[in-house]
């Protein structure tokens, strides 16, 4: 049943890809955008709106008609706690208070992360109803957002999708790193045991943010598992089987895996983000000690059960598929 959506974060990775398959599916969609946006991105038959979910700039225009919204806005990287606070809780129970005072309030579809549940246990895919214990401050202002609008129901319909590393064309920075390896021959593995972790191709995940539109639980204040969903394909992979795969995916050899004791990790986060320091406010780097944090738990695997039971989810594209049509693609487009 097409809708009238209101979608945040339309110029983002996920956001592009959603944007172009909810338009594609006949929806109707207004992307609320700020005004420092590369609103280009935003792909053609989408309706935009000049705003800031910080402030509530231009919110009520945007969701004018809107019966959902997708909220994909969200902060990645920051030098303090306080800028992931600021968009990604802060934002988000702003945007929350305001849906939730409408007359009619429209379903809000949240993209989370599995970062707001934290780590799981090796060989125990972590589950919604595990209680969350996020180890980063990206994770933890995560699932402040999740709380926010746990607290606004029922008055708020609202679901959560907690998608963890997603890629697909378009990536600008899982795969890239990892096809950053394969180049050089060389992998270096954070810690020293094995890790890990699950993915999930960005047409599965937007196919579970448009499939949270029409089914699936909402949050309740009373239960922190209801309306929360994990997704993912469905597979724990290894740090040298993805390194193994995104290798094959470019026609080169396996490159060699090099571990790095936790403390080195650390060390080269910490000289990333003061060398960043030297080129300006914008320049954070991907290596940062937040996510040299997050490298260091043993496992980030989620089970999709809940999300096959409840919102009728199924992966389709696995790791190879989904690396062959990455590279394939890339290599059409070079000139010969």
């Amino acid at each position: 049943m097409a809708m009238r959506v209101l979608l945040t974060g339309a110029t983002g990775f996920i956001g592009r890809r959603l944007t172009r398959r909810l338009l594609a599916g006949g929806h109707e969609v207004t992307a609320i955008v700020r005004s420092t946006s590369a609103r280009e991105l935003v792909p053609r038959g989408a309706r935009l709106v000049v705003g800031d979910l910080a402030d509530g700039t231009g919110l009520a225009e945007a969701v004018r008609g809107a019966e959902c919204v997708l909220h994909l806005a969200g902060v990645v990287k920051a030098r303090h706690a306080e800028g992931f606070e600021r968009v990604n809780a802060t934002g988000t129970r702003m945007l929350g208070e305001h849906l939730a005072a409408l007359p009619a309030p429209p379903r809000l579809i949240l993209c989370s992360s599995l970062a707001a549940a934290g780590p799981s246990v090796p060989g125990r895919p972590r589950r919604e109803e595990d209680p969350p214990a996020p180890v980063s401050r990206y994770g933890r202002s995560k699932l402040a957002g999740e709380q926010a609008l746990r607290n606004l129901a029922p008055d708020l319909p609202s679901v959560v999708v907690r998608p963890p590393i997603v890629y697909g064309p378009g990536d600008p920075a899982f795969i890239p790193a990892l096809a950053a390896m394969a180049r050089a021959g060389i992998a270096p593995r954070p810690g020293t045991k094995t890790c890990r972790y699950s993915l999930v191709h960005v047409d599965d995940a937007c196919a579970a943010l448009e499939t949270a539109m029409h089914r699936g639980l909402t949050l309740a204040r009373d239960d922190s598992a209801a309306g929360v969903y994990t997704v993912s394909d469905g597979v724990e992979h290894s740090w040298a089987g993805m390194c193994a795969a995104v290798a094959r995916a470019m026609d080169r050899r396996t490159p060699l895996l090099v571990p790095v004791p936790a403390p080195a990790v650390h060390a080269v986060a910490w000289l990333s983000e003061m060398a960043a320091r030297r080129r300006g406010p914008a320049a954070f780097p991907a290596v940062n000690r937040d996510k040299a944090v997050e490298g260091r738990c043993p496992a980030w695997t989620c089970s999709t059960d809940k999300a096959e039971r409840e919102l009728g989810f199924t992966p389709r594209v696995d790791l190879e598929a989904g690396l062959a049509g990455m590279f394939g693609a890339a290599r059409q487009e070079t000139p010969c």
